[in-house]
């Protein structure tokens, strides 16, 4: 397989892991965000979050849990984002969280393009159909 999460995971391809055990590995992003920006991988390719079956879903929000005590002792930051993409979103065709440390002032923006963006009266509206 070309993938290079899996490389990663796999240890094919140098990386800065953090944490590791059967199912996954954890590893610095080298394009962070933050300091400590971690991508946390399952070792078995996985497309995207929909692919995802229950047990590792789990076992990657325990190790989340396990983590963060960890990075706000060695690293003092002040909270924490976790996101993902899928689909066409993704750079790297393998599900990752982005585990992103957050640090007061740290300047990270998540910005949207206002111009696109419906009234949330009209989103609740659209998505209460479901």
């Amino acid at each position: 397989m070309d993938c290079l999460f899996c490389k990663i995971a796999n240890g094919e391809i140098p990386s800065e892991i953090i944490y590791e055990d059967d199912l996954i590995t954890c590893f610095l992003d080298i394009e962070p965000e933050t300091n400590g920006h971690t991508l946390i991988v399952p070792k078995k390719h996985i497309l995207n979050y929909h692919d995802l079956n229950d047990d590792t879903l789990l076992h990657i929000q325990k190790i989340v849990k396990k983590l963060y005590p960890m990075y706000q002792e060695k690293l003092h930051c002040d909270g924490l984002t976790l996101s993902n993409n899928a689909y066409s979103a993704q750079n790297v065709k393998h599900y990752h969280l982005h585990f992103i440390p957050r640090y007061k002032n740290d300047g990270v923006k998540y910005l949207s393009n206002q111009d696109i963006l419906k009234d949330i009266k009209e989103i609740k509206s659209i998505l209460k159909k479901l």
